[in-house]
């Protein structure tokens, strides 16, 4: 039997340095059902993380499984050069629930392309390399995507061929206006909108990019109509909003479909990835027709909407439409934020428990101040990991816990999942 061990050592040997395992003892998965995976060794464990939130109704789930097997007895690849009924059809789908009038769907293999399809589109529609990015996002791995990623830890280069400026956003504990209430720190962060286009930008800036809520950032949240306030602003200068939905996207949220409802604002486009394909590779760019007409070369894609991923896409989506999978996540978070807080609480290095619907994470301090305790953070993931349970980390500095069960998860996962986290938190603490 092939060991978790030996799987480290080959992927060590094989793989770029600059990939990182999650774990100190690192596990290999090998098959799942449902919330559940287990490793090469036979050890169970309950997923709350979906390979970053990318398997969103569960693995190995039938209707999604029978979808991709029978368009693989079909065909699985074609590209955008022919005519796909599985991807026109979900072009179809995604376009009707994206909320976008008069749209049109660009498919890419990855949430990172996606972005750099959207940033190409709005920086040749406008005519102007000019882009704003809020502090603490992250979008992506690839060239331009990290350009507008404001994280040390994720940015390999300073080169880009884009002028970005980085303004205040949903991260409220370490802003300096932090100790503001919900409408007067909009208020702060829109005057800073405000003066930032007046002072480091030449006026015809092309786009914001944000995230409703931050991802990698650790699951940041503006208050309720943040982005809505700031886009009175963008539209008066014609800049185009951008909405990275690649975590918020599918009803995860539990509120609202697409985190930009929250804050009523409809963007110019929005990019989506991860969970829409269950498993499989599947990103794109939604956004009104006037502006993908912008771009005048050819234009094609070897893998983005091939029909292989189309048919996961589509089988997905029917599952969480049919079976509102948005209401199962409103419900299912707060009764995971309910099982949570009594040991938040007690916990003095935990800063916050924060997050919308089965998009939840706590942030751990040094007890008494504000300062990242990374490790802290490490030792609960471990310790959840031991307690056969997978989560997530993330944050600027490391020191974030990301929970993100599936959206068709039960109350009895929800229950076995918080207990372990409960039981994981006692474990730093002690």
């Amino acid at each position: 039997m092939t060991t978790n061990a030996e799987l480290a050592e080959r992927y060590a040997s094989a793989l770029p340095s600059f990939l990182h395992l999650l774990y100190d003892r690192p596990i290999s998965i090998d098959r799942g059902e449902g919330s559940y995976v287990w490793d090469v060794e036979g050890r169970r464990y309950l997923d709350f993380f979906g390979g970053v939130l990318t398997t969103m109704i569960g693995h190995a789930e039938p209707s999604v499984v029978a979808a991709v097997q029978q368009q693989a007895a079909k065909v699985m690849h074609t590209s955008t050069l022919y005519l796909s009924e599985p991807m026109i059809a979900f072009a179809e789908d995604v376009a009707r629930v994206s909320g976008i009038d008069d749209a049109r769907v660009f498919f890419t293999p990855s949430g990172s392309e996606a972005n750099d399809a959207a940033l190409l589109m709005a920086t040749v529609h406008r005519g102007s390399n000019q882009i704003l990015a809020m502090r603490n996002s992250y979008h992506g791995r690839t060239f331009s995507a990290q350009a507008v990623t404001a994280h040390r830890s994720w940015s390999s280069t300073s080169l880009t061929g884009l002028n970005v400026t980085f303004v205040q956003g949903g991260y409220r504990l370490r802003s300096p206006f932090r100790h503001l209430d919900d409408d007067a720190y909009t208020t702060a962060c829109v005057d800073d909108l405000v003066q930032l286009i007046d002072m480091t930008t030449s006026g015809d800036v092309a786009a914001m990019i944000a995230e409703p809520i931050q991802g990698v950032g650790g699951f940041a949240v503006p208050p309720d109509g943040f982005f809505g306030a700031m886009g009175k602003v963008l539209a008066s200068h014609g800049i185009l909003f951008i909405s990275d939905e690649v975590q918020t996207g599918w009803g995860r949220t539990g509120e609202h479909f697409w985190g930009y409802e929250a804050h009523g604002i409809l963007p110019d486009m929005l990019t989506f990835a991860k969970g829409v394909g269950n498993g499989i590779t599947l990103a794109g760019v939604v956004g009104r027709a006037e502006i993908f007409d912008s771009i005048g070369a050819l234009q094609f894609s070897t893998f983005g909407g091939n029909p292989l991923s189309a048919a996961a896409g589509r089988a997905t989506l029917r599952r969480v439409l049919e079976d509102d999978l948005q209401a199962n996540a409103l419900a299912m978070g707060r009764r995971l934020v309910e099982a949570l807080t009594p040991a938040v609480e007690q916990a003095d290095f935990v800063a916050e428990l924060r997050g919308r619907g089965l998009m939840q994470a706590m942030e751990f301090v040094h007890p008494g101040s504000i300062e990242p305790d990374a490790a802290r953070a490490g030792a609960v993931l471990e310790a959840c990991r031991d307690r056969g349970l997978l989560v997530g980390k993330g944050g600027l500095y490391g020191n974030v816990i990301r929970v993100t069960p599936m959206l068709n998860v039960s109350a009895a996962e929800i229950d076995e999942g918080a207990a372990a986290l409960v039981g994981a938190l006692a474990a730093a603490d002690a």
